[in-house]
């Protein structure tokens, strides 16, 4: 009773059961909040501090930035559900404009990211140019992981997000994260636009996912373990974070000589051999399921499927 109390009274405020609202639509940090709302940032934070007291919001913080979403686990969750369920439309002045200034945020996030977007995609396109087409490893991954039905889904090194764009419409929640800040104001954007409001991005580290074991019932690892010190650990902390029956995905190049990707794109590794990939997930715990090469010049990509085992029923 003392919690649930505690809640009510943390959202019966106008400002704060704005703030609600607006959360509804996806993470926002308190400077974006404080321009929506025309309030200080002071104020605002007070404000957000009492609700994730409550139970009711989260607190992400990357760097300097700090996010807040709405919590969707625990007590404060279901009330959340509640509350977001009770609110009025556009047909309340005030949030219609609240939901019109969250519009001008969004749309300034999408061109920031696209002038970052612009001025590194020399190198992004000249990666491309370099392997198979991107639509048909998505075709792949798209047939290998299930239709429909994905619970919780973990994007690891999202990037740009892609991986959550495309899959994110057969998961109930969907999760990415990344060190760059840049890449992730990118992700924010492109969620933004496929109108993903269950996906979010986090800054994380890769090596310590701050998720509990057994978290997601699918794993993505997209394009992302050549540039790693450790890429075996970072298969074996994607299994932690894997629930039994869950599924691994991961999509890399195949050996290769092309040095000069170490020089301009950062490449640690040149590529990983079926045996080296199958040890890794062998070590963490992990069945090979697929594997799928797709041959490009002078690059070739590879998607391995791995799953987790069940766990065995003891007999009584």
């Amino acid at each position: 009773m003392d919690g649930l109390l505690a809640a009510l009274r943390a959202a019966a405020e106008p400002t704060r059961l704005r703030i609600v609202a607006l959360m509804a639509e996806g993470e926002l940090t308190v400077s974006e909040l404080a321009r929506i709302l025309g309030q200080s940032q002071p104020r605002i934070s007070r404000h957000l501090k009492l609700l994730v007291e409550a139970g009711l919001l989260v607190r992400l913080r990357e760097g300097s930035w700090v996010f807040h979403r709405l919590a969707e686990d625990g007590p404060g969750a279901a009330l959340i559900q509640s509350l977001t369920g009770l609110l009025p439309g556009d047909g309340d002045p005030v949030l219609a404009r609240d939901r019109h200034r969250l519009g001008e945020v969004k749309r300034d996030r999408a061109e920031a990211a696209a002038d970052y977007f612009r001025r590194n995609a020399a190198r992004w396109d000249r990666l491309r140019s370099l392997h198979v087409d991107d639509a048909e490893v998505e075709r792949v991954i798209g047939r290998l992981l299930p239709k429909r039905g994905i619970k919780n889904l973990l994007d690891i090194g999202t990037g740009t997000g892609r991986m959550l764009e495309l899959l994110g419409p057969r998961a109930a929640r969907g999760v990415g994260i990344d060190l760059s800040r840049e890449m992730l104001a990118i992700a924010r954007a492109r969620l933004d636009r496929a109108g993903l409001a269950h996906c979010r991005v986090r800054q994380a580290d890769l090596y310590q996912l701050p998720f509990a074991d057994g978290s997601f019932d699918v794993a993505t690892i997209h394009q992302v373990l050549h540039f790693l010190d450790q890429p075996a650990a970072a298969v074996a902390e994607a299994s932690r974070v894997l629930a039994p029956g869950g599924k691994l995905l991961i999509a890399d190049f195949a050996p290769h000589h092309e040095e000069s990707l170490r020089d301009e794109h950062a490449h640690r590794r040149l590529g990983f051999a079926d045996a080296e990939i199958g040890a890794w997930l062998a070590r963490a715990g992990l069945t090979p399921v697929d594997t799928v090469h797709l041959a490009g010049d002078p690059l070739t990509v590879v998607v391995w499927m791995a799953a987790k085992p069940q766990s065995k029923v003891r007999a009584s």
